[in-house]
C-alpha cells in the first residue's frame, strides 16, 4: 500500500496557526478581564521617576485603571483624604516622603483600603514586613513583582487585614526605625484649622505638660505633637536630642550653658525664654556631659 508522502509544510502551519489561535484567545481573554476590573488608584511617592514607573506599570496592568491622585507628602495626603469625595481601591504608599515617614499619615486619618509600600530599603527589612501578610516593592520597582503584588491584591480582596486594628503598622514603624536608624526629620502640627510643619532641627525642647506633649522652636512657638515622650525618645537623633527626667527632651544646639547646683546637679539655660526649670539629676550629670561634650 502506497503511503502519501507527507507535506513538510502542512505540520509547521497548523502548529503556526493553533500558536495565533492561543495568542488571540489569551488577549481577548485578558482584555476582558480588564474591562471587569475597574479601580482606583492613589498614589503617594515623592520621586517623580518612582511614580511614573508606577502609572506605566498600572496602564499595563490595567488600562481602565483611574489614577485619582498622586501626592508627595504626609501633609498633601492627610489634606486629600479630609476633602476628597472619591476613594480609592488601591494605595501605592512610598514609606519615606518629603516630610517625614508615611507612618504619620494614619495618626491624622482611618484609612480602610488596602496598601502596597513601596520603599528603598534593604531586603532584610523587606524580608521582616513580609511576615505581616502585606505586600512591598522595593525599589527599583520591576515589573514582575508589580505584576505580583497586584494579583496578590486581586486574589485576597475582602481578606485583606485592616493594619490600623491588627498592630502591623507599628510593627512596620518599629522596624524602619530600629534596622534603618531613621529619625524623625519633621513633625506635622495644628496650627488652628490647618496643618503645619515644623523641622526637628528647629525643636528647641519637648515638654510634657499633664496629658499633652509640647514642642518649642526657635522662634518660640508652642505646638502639641501626637506623640508620648518615650515615643519621641526613638524618633529623634541621640546626637542631638537627650531626655531629662521624665519631663523634657532637649537639643543641644539651642542650650546655652549648664549651671553647677547643690547635690551635684546642673540647671540648664536655653537660648529662647522657657519658664520651666530644667534640671539634670545627680544619677544623670555624667550621662549629659558626655553627650553635650560630643564633638558632632
Amino acid at each position: 500500500m502506497a503511503y502519501p508522502e507527507p507535506n513538510l509544510y502542512e505540520q509547521p502551519f497548523k502548529k503556526k496557526l493553533t500558536s495565533r489561535f492561543c495568542l488571540i484567545f489569551v488577549k481577548i481573554f485578558s482584555e476582558l478581564s480588564l474591562i471587569q476590573l475597574q479601580v482606583k488608584i492613589l498614589i503617594i511617592e515623592d520621586e517623580k521617576s518612582a511614580s511614573e514607573k508606577i502609572v506605566s506599570y498600572l496602564k499595563k496592568y490595567n488600562r481602565g485603571i483611574e489614577i485619582l491622585a498622586i501626592i508627595e507628602s504626609v501633609g498633601k495626603t492627610v489634606e486629600w483624604f479630609n476633602n476628597s469625595k472619591s476613594l480609592p481601591d488601591v494605595i501605592f504608599m512610598d514609606v519615606q516622603l518629603t516630610d517625614g515617614l508615611c507612618f504619620d499619615i494614619f495618626k491624622h486619618v482611618s484609612i480602610k483600603k488596602p496598601i502596597i509600600f513601596t520603599t528603598a530599603f534593604n531586603q532584610y527589612a523587606i524580608d521582616a514586613f513580609k511576615q505581616s501578610s502585606i505586600d512591598y516593592l522595593l525599589k527599583p520597582i520591576t515589573y514582575e513583582h508589580f505584576f505580583q503584588s497586584m494579583e496578590k491584591l486581586h486574589s485576597l480582596k475582602k481578606d485583606l487585614p485592616d493594619i490600623n486594628e491588627s498592630g502591623q503598622l507599628e510593627q512596620m514603624r518599629n522596624i524602619f526605625s530600629q534596622l534603618n536608624q531613621i529619625y524623625k526629620p519633621r513633625f506635622m502640627v495644628k496650627s488652628g484649622e490647618n496643618l503645619r510643619s515644623v523641622p526637628t532641627e528647629n525643636v528647641v525642647v519637648f515638654f510634657a505638660e499633664g496629658r499633652d506633649v509640647i514642642l518649642i522652636t526657635d522662634a518660640s512657638k508652642r505646638y502639641t505633637v501626637d506623640y508620648k515622650m518615650e515615643e519621641l525618645e526613638n524618633m529623634l537623633n541621640p546626637e542631638h536630642f537627650f531626655r531629662i527626667g521624665r519631663s523634657f527632651i532637649v537639643n543641644n544646639n539651642y542650650i546655652v550653658d549648664a549651671q553647677a547646683l547643690s547635690n551635684s546637679r546642673l540647671k540648664i539655660s536655653l537660648t529662647i525664654p522657657f519658664e520651666e526649670e530644667i534640671i539634670v539629676s545627680r544619677e544623670k550629670v555624667k550621662q549629659f556631659r558626655d553627650w553635650f561634650d560630643k564633638e558632632e
